[in-house]
């Protein structure tokens, strides 16, 4: 796989910019533009000359310098897409987390009772966001990297096991000849082996209600 994406290009430069920078000793900004208050600007001649130009390097500049978004996919991507796919989305929710300047509305079924809006103080305004808004979509956020994390990580289940596996095969049936055909697997004398099944149980439904809120909450995941 191959991704070249790169950031959003603006190549307009406008006119008025360019009369500011070359008219330093022009001190008030608004000098610049035609206001209805003070029609016939002395520089509308120069916006209207100069307007046709900053086009023609706005067209340049998009042909040669354009916006990329190539992405490649190698046959073998799709062998373990999900395991591919969550390697490229647990670093973006990462970076999100982080840097994100604001909060959907996240319905009060998807958290826990302490973060419903239901349990925040009242609201001083109808319109105003309660005290849990951005306490909600930090927990869905939170939710959706853990469970890429447990996703990716192959051994997290080794935390809810102990001990050691002992196993013997024992003779269960016999043909005609008193000759053994069939066996059994019994526990060995050193047999330590303990499994939380429970606990692994309860994460990997926290990993599938953390992929249920990532498919959810996709079209928020903006900055």
């Amino acid at each position: 796989m191959k991704i070249y994406l790169n950031k959003y290009r603006y190549h307009w430069l406008s006119p008025y910019h360019i009369l500011k920078f070359v008219c330093f000793w022009e001190k008030d900004d608004s000098i610049f533009y035609n206001h209805e208050e003070k029609p016939g600007n002395k520089y509308d001649k120069w916006v209207n000359r100069l307007d046709p130009i900053c086009k023609a390097f706005e067209k340049v500049l998009d042909v040669i310098h354009p916006k990329i978004d190539y992405v490649k996919i190698d046959s073998w991507d799709t062998w373990s897409m999900d395991h591919t796919l969550g390697k490229i989305v647990l670093p973006m929710l990462k970076q999100l987390q982080i840097k994100k300047h604001g909060a959907p509305s996240v319905d009060d079924d998807d958290v826990p009772e302490e973060l419903k809006s239901t349990s925040a103080p009242t609201k001083e305004n109808e319109w105003a966001t309660d005290d849990n808004w951005f306490k909600r979509w930090d927990w869905v956020m939170a939710e959706m990297i853990f469970a890429f994390e447990h996703h990716l990580d192959d051994k997290w289940q080794e935390a809810y096991r102990s001990g050691v596996i002992d196993f013997k095969s024992v003779a269960c049936e016999w043909d005609e000849n008193g000759k053994a055909k069939m066996y059994k697997s019994e526990k060995g004398p050193k047999d330590t082996y303990k499994c939380d099944y429970e606990g692994i149980k309860i994460i990997e439904d926290r990993i599938a209600n953390g992929f249920c809120l990532f498919g959810k909450y996709y079209r928020n995941l903006w900055d």
